[in-house]
């Protein structure tokens, strides 16, 4: 059966946006350190290109079909069989279009906060652009794992480098973890190769039948890399370290893109090639997603860091995600899917919004601040926008996502929907809290000469305002690109039979 279609822009337009940022990192290299001006200028200029170049996929994606689009595929290394494969479907080009947008905003948000190395700095977070889009656009399982393991160097950098002062813990702590789970999917993809027919084809991979014990030796293989960058309960404790360390470009990329990969990887290897592993799987993943969705809400009430707040918040949204995928069913899979990139808009946003004043008071806790919205007016009521997104108000784009994930997730399993449904409560309670902290109450005299956010501030913080009312009022903009490729997805998944149903069903009924 054809699983791709021709190119329908005329040139190859994934390779221009993966090594175009890459290209603009090289040719930083020959600007003087000096000129830190045009660093910063052309750092701005690549990226805005490369972000309307990717507007092409927006316009020219069709969404009638699960068929790969804008495909490219060159023999590479022949002798193992291993192709430049590139194509997305509908389920990974919404994430090339985060990617790009998210570069600008780090670009803006750093223009004035990063003083040392700043040449290396744009390199850094310009050849991290290249790799992400990368990872979303691969379609051969060693081009993916390259373009996976590439991430790890300019964000160990962001980190290790530009961070707070506990950078260096931070970085190795990420870098160990992320490295221990890469190193087992590197495994898993050998075996995966020798078992396939010495093929890294992930489209051919996904038609290959593997014994059920296979299957799940490779599911946990895999689940070492993909729950770590999600990052899952019990493996999220690098996270609230790398985002209180990391510089705001850093965390926003960190929230918005990267954890993104991991439940990524689930949607692209985990179900679609191990589908009976993945459906015996099911209670166990449902069952860390809710744990996570509830410990991370709790922690966060006792946070007195901005960003260490906000970064347990990841691992309760993302613990949503990872219960609309598991749930296997078109409500729960479209939305843990929408509510990834609600959670990259919100949660960038919100970090975006901390470095903003930060770099004003040079203070993350809580307990500095409060009266802001006094001095600051136009940079509070931007971040209630946030603020009411990340708790999930309608007509925000966090409803839609968590909205359709509870659906889902009542519809795989009543305890789990409900248990989820609490983790809404639990994050409305944090974040307004937090808010009422900061802007609210009895003004810090510690904040009552601050001057509100300037123009190229709002420039930043406006396209996440924008989407996030966009994706709440009319979400099927985003909505569609999806449902062909989920249907087909969850099609395939449902091939899975026998052994592993009947396991998944014995455990089901135990949390039932």
């Amino acid at each position: 059966m054809e699983q791709v279609m021709t190119n329908s822009v005329g040139f190859p337009i994934l390779s221009v946006l993966i090594f175009l940022p890459v290209a603009g990192a090289a040719m930083i290299l020959l600007i003087n350190r000096g000129k830190e001006g045009l660093i910063k200028w052309f750092s701005l200029g690549i990226s805005i290109l490369t972000f309307l170049v990717s507007l092409l996929l927006f316009t020219n994606f069709d969404k009638t079909t699960h068929l790969m689009q804008f495909t490219e595929k060159h023999p590479w290394i022949p002798a193992w069989n291993v192709n430049y494969s590139l194509g997305l479907d509908g389920i990974s080009v919404l994430f090339v279009l985060l990617s790009t947008l998210i570069t600008i905003l780090c670009i803006l948000i750093s223009w004035h906060s990063i003083k040392m190395k700043l040449k290396e700095f744009f390199i850094s977070l310009l050849f991290l652009e290249g790799a992400m889009i990368g990872v979303f656009c691969a379609l051969d399982f060693m081009l993916f794992y390259i373009f996976w393991e590439a991430m790890l160097i300019p964000m160990y950098l962001l980190i290790g480098v530009w961070g707070g002062p506990n950078r260096i813990y931070a970085a190795v702590k990420f870098f160990l973890y992320t490295l221990v789970g890469s190193v087992l999917l590197l495994v898993g993809i050998i075996v995966l190769y020798f078992y396939a027919g010495r093929t890294f084809d992930i489209l051919e991979l996904m038609t290959k039948p593997y014994p059920f014990q296979i299957q799940l030796l490779l599911f946990w293989a895999f689940f070492a890399a993909f729950a770590v960058k999600v990052p899952m309960f019990p493996v999220h404790t690098w996270l609230p370290d790398a985002h209180t360390e990391a510089p705001t470009a850093g965390s926003v990329v960190l929230a918005a893109v990267l954890i993104k990969m991991g439940a990524y990887g689930f949607l692209r290897f985990s179900l679609p090639i191990l589908p009976e592993a993945a459906k015996a799987m099911t209670p166990v993943m449902i069952g860390l997603s809710v744990i996570a969705i509830i410990y991370g809400g709790v922690i966060c009430l006792g946070q007195t860091d901005l960003k260490r707040l906000i970064a347990y918040s990841s691992v309760s949204h993302m613990g949503f995600v990872t219960l609309g995928i598991f749930a296997l069913n078109t409500q729960g899979m479209e939305g843990g899917i929408l509510q990834m990139i609600n959670h990259g808009i919100v949660t960038g946003a919100l970090f975006l919004g901390i470095g903003a004043i930060y770099d004003r008071t040079h203070t993350r806790q809580i307990a500095d601040y409060g009266g802001v919205a006094s001095v600051m007016p136009v940079y509070a009521a931007m971040f209630m926008v946030f603020t009411f997104a990340s708790i999930g108000l309608p007509l925000t784009n966090g409803f839609i996502g968590e909205f359709l994930i509870i659906l889902g997730g009542f519809a795989a399993s009543q305890w789990a929907g409900a248990l989820a449904a609490t983790g809404v409560i639990i994050g409305a309670g944090y974040m307004l809290w937090l808010y009422q902290r900061v802007f609210f109450m009895e003004t810090n005299p510690k904040v009552a000469g601050l001057h509100d956010i300037d123009a190229r501030e709002i420039m930043t913080l406006l396209p996440m305002v924008i989407l996030i009312f966009w994706i709440g009022i009319y979400p099927d903009t985003f909505l569609g690109y999806m449902h062909a490729s989920v249907s087909h997805l969850l099609e395939r998944v449902n091939i899975g039979s026998g052994q592993a149903a009947a396991a998944a069903r014995d455990v089901m009924e135990i949390l039932k």
